[in-house]
């Protein structure tokens, strides 16, 4: 069976992939005051209001500090919707029942406001070199079920806006809690505002969306910048860890590192778009793309957003202006209140001479 396999922090975890409609950064969320502390909030998706939980919170982490790359995974099982936070999506893969260790997953009897960690599982598997926590949705909705006796969502303002179903007193109570409630207390201004955009963008119905035409651009960061990256040529993000120095390369090749028994190069491009290497910086995230038959890690601080453009906002650099660090991009375009170049990742693979010959 396929299941998709995502990371909650250092943890591995895996859910099966016929339950998963659809996924997307993080957005921000609105409260639901009295609500269990995992369960931390609702999105406004289209018009349909959404639980969404943290099983980070369930499972005995400290006080989550969500980061822009974050995402949600939204699930469907017996016709109810349920979002779950995630750190980071890595891929589908096929697990065979007999895999699955469900001795490990304990069945304990569900108390009203006590439920163990291990409710939520349905076994334990080997995938590659991890292990897998393999969730049960049918236990997740069922909790999520229960967690909401107190509430009617449909009297919830679509826009985000609590209106409880109680007395006078308890809406009042509950209308100053919010008014003291921010998303994210350890987000920036900027990465606040990015969490607001997307969740005001999940509001509008994919019939007012046309993106027939639009070209789907990463917003990443190199050294404080921004830069957008078609989202085509972009296989995942990935944390970085235990990279395998090359002898005798440039320093724009970092290394080889592992990335589930696959081998990939991980290169550093900020040379080539005239910014310092940095060599000291702490290197935590890649951005995997794939060029025709050549894959490789490129070196990155973060990832902000998903962006659609029309190809009329990507503005070319004018010929006059263009400068050799302005080769390897295909123009600027705004996003928010900035002007972001627009990498070419195709020819910087191909043509930055990123890779050293290693024929004799």
């Amino acid at each position: 069976m396929a299941y998709l396999i995502f990371a909650l922090k250092s943890m591995c975890y895996a859910i099966m992939a016929s339950v998963v409609e659809e996924i997307f950064f993080l957005p921000e969320l609105t409260p639901i005051p009295a609500a269990p502390a995992d369960l931390v909030g609702l999105i406004n998706l289209r018009g349909e209001l959404l639980p969404v939980i943290d099983l980070t919170i369930r499972l005995g982490y400290p006080e989550p500090n969500y980061a822009l790359s974050d995402s949600v995974i939204i699930l469907k099982f017996n016709n109810i919707r349920l979002g779950i936070i995630v750190t980071q999506v890595s891929e589908v893969k096929m697990i065979a029942n007999d895999e699955i260790k469900t001795e490990l997953a304990y069945n304990f009897q569900q108390e009203f406001d006590q439920i163990h960690p291990s409710y939520y599982l349905q076994g334990v598997a080997q995938v590659d070199e991890h292990l897998v926590m393999v969730l049960n949705p049918e236990t997740l909705i069922q909790y999520i079920s229960h967690s909401l006796p107190d509430f009617n969502l449909e009297k919830i303002n679509p826009e985000g806006n609590q209106s409880p179903i109680h007395g006078e007193s308890s809406r009042k109570n509950n209308f100053r809690k919010l008014q003291n409630y921010i998303f994210s207390t350890d987000a920036t201004p900027e990465e606040r505002q990015i969490f607001q955009e997307r969740a005001k963008n999940l509001r509008h119905p994919i019939d007012d969306q046309d993106f027939a035409g639009l070209v789907p651009l990463a917003v990443i960061s190199l050294n404080g910048e921004y830069f957008g990256v078609n989202l085509e040529i972009i296989r995942e993000f990935t944390d970085i860890h235990h990279i395998t120095p090359i002898p005798c390369t440039p320093p724009h090749i970092v290394g080889n590192m592992n990335l589930r028994g696959e081998i990939l190069t991980l290169v550093n491009i900020r040379g080539l778009v005239n910014l310092p290497l940095q060599t000291s910086q702490v290197l935590s995230k890649a951005m995997i793309v794939k060029i025709n038959d050549i894959v490789a890690g490129i070196i990155v601080e973060g990832i902000f957003d998903v962006i659609y453009l029309k190809e009329s906002e990507i503005k070319t650099i004018p010929t006059a202006v263009h400068l050799k660090q302005d080769e390897y991009l295909q123009g600027t375009a705004f996003y928010q209140d900035k002007m972001i170049s627009i990498l070419n990742v195709a020819k910087i693979m191909t043509q930055g001479e990123l890779f050293v010959d290693q024929e004799v």
